[in-house]
């Protein structure tokens, strides 16, 4: 009689937990679950981080786009590293609780500031450096990193297309502006955050940037991103010793910079998750590049070169022509009224 209820006890056990049929959908799911998480695990192997534990006691960074994704990532790291920040963004109360968040981050005191910065608006720009300058704020570090992707042909508040306006024209003026207060500096750094998309603008057409008849999202920030390049091989050309700048791409990374392209499709939005989550670097990996970038010793005095991976990489043919790379210098000084000359 026992022999038989246990027999008819394993049975029914075995009935009821289907997870433990081979042939099942749950053992199926789980095995598709296991190799996406090896998948990740792989593919983040790959990824270079900085490896120095460089401190920065004392040297202050201004960080655009740094309310999430890469920008807050590098935030954190260099504010552990006791660095002051400048937390430049367009939403000042974000500003305020991703400074709070860094400095609960940290188990030392950190200085982290929140300056009001809309990169699609000129006069905005330079009533950013004009309370820097108010404030007597010398810079060591700009890192140009807020950019824009897969917006709807849109003209900026001066009459500029968006992508360009934002990642180009709103950079090239920032740093203008930011250069006399880097000028005292020994070791003054400059980065800007490009793309390897730069590759895909195959025609470098920028007097033509505000054609809306040819407009596509993917070409707009595509030509944004090789004139962020061709701004770092022409400025370094031009700086005085002791500043330097040098452009990287942080490969792909899960960041919030595809909204426009997502919109408010929910679906779209859990499947983009989803996706970013498995297969993308995370912005904590995005971020190594820059981080490397800004504390490595050993780049004092490397400048106009272009970073992936934590070295140096070949830039494409399309972004070596000096030619239109000093036509794109002058064309941006038109653009946002100002002459480099009179700060170096």
């Amino acid at each position: 009689m026992t022999s038989s209820f246990l027999q008819d006890l394993k049975d029914e056990i075995y009935h009821h937990m289907p997870t433990f049929n081979p042939s099942g959908s749950y053992v199926t799911l789980g095995i598709g679950a296991g190799i996406l998480v090896c998948c990740r695990f792989y593919l983040s192997s790959r990824y270079a981080r900085c490896k120095n534990k460089e401190l920065l006691n004392g040297k202050t960074f201004v960080i655009t786009g740094s309310t999430s994704g890469i920008g807050q990532a590098v935030a954190k790291d260099l504010a552990r590293r006791n660095g002051n920040i400048i937390i430049a963004c367009r939403d000042v109360q974000k500003g305020s609780k991703t400074a709070l968040m860094i400095r609960n981050s940290v188990p030392h005191p950190v200085n982290v500031s929140v300056y009001h910065l809309d990169l699609a608006s000129m006069d905005s720009i330079r009533q950013f450096a004009f309370e820097l300058n108010k404030n007597s704020v010398d810079i060591d570090i700009l890192v140009n990193n807020a950019g824009l992707f897969g917006a709807p042909f849109t003209l900026s508040q001066d009459g500029y297309e968006l992508h360009f306006a934002v990642n180009h024209l709103g950079s090239f003026l920032l740093t203008h502006l930011l250069l006399p207060r880097m000028k005292n500096k020994p070791d003054a750094r400059i980065v800007m955050v490009s793309s390897a998309l730069y590759k895909r603008s195959l025609s470098a057409d920028f007097q033509n940037f505000n054609d809306e008849k040819n407009f596509t999202s993917f070409n707009a920030y595509s030509l944004s991103k090789l004139a962020n390049i061709m701004f770092t091989l022409e400025l370094s050309k031009r700086l005085p010793k002791g500043i330097t700048i040098n452009a990287m791409h942080p490969g792909i990374v899960f960041t919030d910079l595809a909204r426009y392209r997502i919109g408010g499709n929910v679906f779209l939005r859990y499947l983009y998750n989803i996706f970013g989550t498995l297969f993308l670097r995370s912005s904590a990996v995005g971020a190594q590049t820059i981080i490397h970038m800004v504390t490595e010793p050993s780049l004092k005095g490397v400048s106009g070169k272009y970073f992936g991976e934590c070295r140096v990489e070949e830039l494409k043919e399309n972004a070596k022509d000096e030619r239109v790379a000093e036509k794109l210098f002058e064309l941006s000084e038109q653009l946002c009224g100002v002459n480099y000359k009179t700060v170096l």
